[in-house]
């Protein structure tokens, strides 16, 4: 069966609604809030709606980078339905420089199986 999705609308003021939903994650713990929403709402705005930074007040907007679906974005960007706001936490160590790190293990490691050089 085929079933049409129709978008939620508030019969008191005719505004569309959409559901987006809005996570964070550390290390011990993660987090999905649902959101219903006013169609054309920021990224930003739906954030401070989901009421995310009362269970992680160690976000900060002005510097923590944001994004839907694992894509950059801005805070102005508009969603869309089922989007899926990320906040994205500082990086503590260059992926890059790990992985020259490993790589050169793993160079020291074949020379004949001496660990010595």
């Amino acid at each position: 069966m085929n079933l049409l999705k129709r978008p939620i609308v508030n019969p008191m003021t005719n505004d569309k609604k959409i559901l987006v939903e809005v996570t964070y994650a550390t290390p011990q713990k993660q987090l999905v809030i649902p959101v219903n929403v006013d169609e054309g709402i920021t990224v930003k705005a739906a954030i401070e709606l989901s009421g995310i930074k009362k269970e992680f007040p160690e976000i900060n907007l002005d510097t923590d980078p944001v994004g839907i679906f694992g894509k950059h974005t801005t805070l102005d960007h508009v969603l869309r339905e089922k989007d899926r706001v990320e906040i994205y936490r500082p990086l503590i160590a260059d992926p890059k420089e790990i992985r020259r790190q490993r790589a050169e293990q793993g160079k020291k490691m074949k020379k004949g199986g001496d660990n010595d050089g």
